[in-house]
């Protein structure tokens, strides 16, 4: 996401807040479209998810999903009432992390309603944080289904590991040992561990294409898929590199696992804040 579309989407987010008896709320209305749900009934069904997460983690369902009226415009001076519920920031954090976060609106409120202090910068970071985090645990899933589909084919998880250091020489020119010593990656952690976003992405690619070729062209035995995994992270640096991006040149990332430590730790701060605030 970019950061114009981050501003953006943050001084939307701040205009629609609002406070009741002192706590800062929301009217799920307004957070339905801001999230881009076009209709209240499908919008309906995430907000009970998130009550459900709410029950679940012992806290009031009507303190922080209370049931409203209000009356609305239908055009011509004339209005009606309708239904809505005003939702406070730990609400609206349930209700998007039942979200779809491949949406851009649903990303940023997963990231701005676990955030306390409302600061542009701070949101910014936190996505940055969240999304190579995210594209940490896709990489794993991918090589997972892709050692799955290889033992099929008579390769075994030394044999796996053999071809995943083989790809990652093709992309990187370094072979695994290289590259955990130019980038000062201890020798017990995945190398992915310390990558930036976009090599973990193109890694990603380039597993994601061997598994559907592998299959797609029925390949068999371990050297005629290391070819093939070798092609494809050569055809993804290639990609890389013709857009000035030397994937061995960029800088190494902080510790993925430290990061998601503290994502987690936002989120329990959180939690602490909304049961302190309850008791109040």
């Amino acid at each position: 996401m970019k950061s114009e579309e981050i501003q953006e989407l943050f001084v939307r987010f701040e205009l629609a807040a609002g406070k009741l008896d002192g706590v800062e709320c929301w009217s799920a209305r307004e957070l339905q479209h801001l999230l881009g749900y076009s209709k209240w009934e499908n919008f309906e069904k995430i907000i009970q998810k998130a009550k459900d997460a709410c029950k679940h983690a012992g806290e009031e369902i009507k303190y922080h999903f209370p049931d409203i009226r209000k009356m609305v415009s239908i055009g011509s001076g004339a209005e009606k009432e309708i239904t809505d519920v005003l939702l406070t920031r730990y609400a609206c954090y349930l209700i998007a992390q039942n979200g779809d976060s491949r949406k851009q609106e649903i990303a940023f409120a997963q990231n701005y309603f676990a955030i306390q202090t409302r600061r542009a910068e701070l949101v910014e970071q936190r996505l940055l944080e969240y999304e190579r985090v995210k594209a940490r645990e896709k990489l794993s899933q991918t090589e997972k289904q892709l050692s799955g589909i290889l033992y099929e084919r008579g390769v075994d998880s030394q044999g796996f590991a053999l071809i995943r250091s083989k790809g990652d020489q093709a992309l990187f020119r370094l072979n695994t040992h290289m590259l955990k010593r130019k980038m000062g990656v201890p020798e017990s952690r995945p190398v992915a561990d310390f990558l930036p976003t976009i090599s973990i992405k193109a890694k990603d690619l380039a597993s994601e294409m061997t598994g559907l070729n592998v299959q797609s062209k029925d390949l068999q035995g371990q050297s005629t898929i290391e070819q093939e995994h070798v092609d494809n992270n050569g055809a993804v640096r290639d990609m890389l590199t013709k857009r000035g991006i030397v994937p061995e040149n960029l800088p190494p990332a902080e510790d993925v696992k430290k990061l998601q430590r503290k994502l987690e730790g936002d989120e329990r701060k959180m939690l602490k804040g909304v049961k302190k605030n309850t008791k109040e």
